[in-house]
């Protein structure tokens, strides 16, 4: 049975999701929106930790943030591409969840998948709406759906982003979910080797750089977005 999706947000790795735009998914769950996260892999090439807790952490992380459903591509770490083999099985995904608005990959990063990742998720949303891809979900076949709006929340590397979004009242929640990947983030007790994102300095970051987007806009914290395509708005007075 098909499961209609407000927004549906796509990560290489679980914890991208989280660390990108969750504060943004806790407000529109908030509101009454269904939303769903997909992983592309389960991060099995992470220094710290196995694909085993970082199942563990994703189910934990997910709860916190209230969606409505979480799945797993299982993808290679590292080594998934876009190609039409892969796009396949994310049009799958896109066409049983149908959502209006996908959320996914920084276009450009540090870590190789996630441009990969955004490229491959972008690619897959406009292949979802041509009529002649056919697919098969649980023994049916789907009919065509492209989501509305593609969007791409920023990661490690900055960039200036084309809309940022008021998430001062859901920091908290962000950072439970965030935090909920133990192995991943900072621990001054663990024993596990050091990585670029396991100092307090990256923990701090996050909330730092969500104050410093909400600093741009006058309010506490915010998240940024790049778009496809140009923002349109009824009304000037639609802007704030």
């Amino acid at each position: 049975m098909t499961m209609k999706l407000d927004i549906l947000a796509f990560g290489a790795h679980p914890d991208d999701v989280e660390l990108g735009c969750s504060a943004t998914i806790a407000k529109e769950v908030h509101r009454g929106k269904k939303v769903g996260i997909v992983d592309l892999t389960r991060g099995e090439l992470g220094t710290r930790g196995t694909a085993e807790t970082r199942d563990a952490e994703a189910r934990d992380a997910a709860d916190i943030l209230g969606v409505a459903v979480r799945h797993n591509l299982g993808f290679a770490d590292g080594f998934f591409v876009n190609d039409r083999d892969h796009q396949m099985e994310v049009i799958k995904i896109l066409r049983h969840y149908r959502p209006d608005i996908v959320l996914c990959n920084a276009v450009k990063d540090r870590h190789i998948d996630h441009a990969k990742g955004s490229q491959l998720v972008s690619d897959a949303c406009f292949l979802s709406g041509l009529m002649k891809i056919q697919t098969h979900f649980d023994g049916k076949i789907q009919s065509q759906w492209r989501p509305k709006n593609v969007y791409h929340y920023i990661q490690w590397q900055h960039i200036e982003p084309d809309f940022v979004v008021d998430v001062s009242d859901f920091m908290d929640i962000k950072m439970k979910a965030v935090l909920s990947y133990k192995t991943q983030f900072y621990d001054p007790k663990s024993t596990l080797p050091e990585t670029p994102i396991s100092s307090k300095n990256f923990t701090d970051s996050v909330d730092y750089r969500a104050r410093d987007f909400g600093r741009l806009i006058g309010v506490a914290h915010a998240e940024g977005f790049t778009s496809e395509r140009h923002i349109a708005v009824d009304s000037l007075y639609d802007l704030k």
